[in-house]
């Protein structure tokens, strides 16, 4: 019943929310970069093309836990390449 009432408190809360899949992907994404990876080859492993949908890949570029470590200046053509 705790899940209900918290429903009723905020019913549009489930947009909001991030899979555990998408964490673990956003930190392999973090991981790969900090190892010398450029970002595009980065996208194109099977690890992640198995696991998340084009639309889940943009999603991903608008983090700001991956912006922030990333960069901006890396992400910003990844973002318009996919556009």
């Amino acid at each position: 019943m705790v899940r209900l009432s918290a429903f009723f408190r905020n019913p549009f809360s489930f947009f909001f929310t991030r899979s555990g899949k998408e964490e673990r992907v956003a930190t392999y994404v973090i991981r790969e970069h900090e190892r010398g990876r450029p970002l595009h080859d980065i996208l194109e492993d099977a690890y992640i093309r198995n696991r998340l949908t084009d639309s889940e890949i943009a999603r991903l570029l608008d983090r700001p836990e991956v912006v922030r470590a990333l960069g901006e200046s890396v992400v910003t053509p990844e973002r318009e390449r996919r556009a």
